[in-house]
């Protein structure tokens, strides 16, 4: 698997990712730069992008899904409940190809395995999902913090028990947390000093 990082535009600078399999496939996790950004990668990779997973459906992260879809055919994955066509959540249901089922889930392209979990608080429909040894955080997990819970659809009492959650995930100390803003952390580290995991912001 090759990880290709991706910033989105300034000033927000969203942290979006191609993952391309052996076979030539790819995956764009929160596109929210140009379409043509990605694409230009795709070519340079000879890969062709299947899917777009989407953490969650803030403005900041979606940018470039609408383009993206129609260019490639990929399947949008989102959670309905952030598909509200408005301002802060711009994506309609008819973007989404497949919408991400409740609880637990895992999906396949190529040898790259996904294993997706439902972390609500910062929006109803946040996701987070890991590939092999990389947990893809959206804006639950930030290092030393967690994303805000004061927006439309925010909850502090789901965000505690989503990062609860995280805290437990049977995935290793060394598992890379590439969060949707700012600087990349371990799952360790935040285990041990992350004090919104630790329940102190609480």
């Amino acid at each position: 698997m090759k990880l290709i990082h991706i910033s989105g535009p300034w000033p927000l600078c969203t942290n979006t990712f191609l993952l391309i399999s052996a076979g030539g496939k790819a995956v764009a996790i929160d596109p929210a730069a140009q379409a043509q950004k990605y694409l230009e990668e795709l070519k340079k990779e000879n890969a062709v992008l299947t899917d777009i997973f989407l953490t969650h459906g803030h403005y900041d992260h979606v940018g470039g899904v609408a383009e993206l879809r129609r260019q490639t055919g990929a399947k949008v994955h989102l959670d309905l409940n952030d598909a509200k066509g408005n301002q802060l959540y711009p994506l309609t249901p008819d973007l989404v190809d497949c919408p991400w089922p409740d609880g637990s889930s895992e999906y396949t392209v190529d040898e790259l395995n996904f294993k997706i979990w439902h972390t609500p608080g910062h929006t109803p429909g946040g996701v987070i999902i890991a590939c092999g040894n990389q947990l893809f955080c959206g804006d639950t997990l930030f290092a030393g913090s967690c994303g805000r819970t004061d927006m439309e659809g925010g909850s502090a009492a789901q965000m505690q028990r989503s990062l609860s959650l995280i805290a437990d995930l049977p995935l290793p100390d060394e598992t890379q947390v590439y969060p949707g803003h700012e600087n990349f952390t371990t799952l360790g580290r935040e285990r041990r000093s992350n004090p919104c995991m630790l329940g102190d912001w609480f």
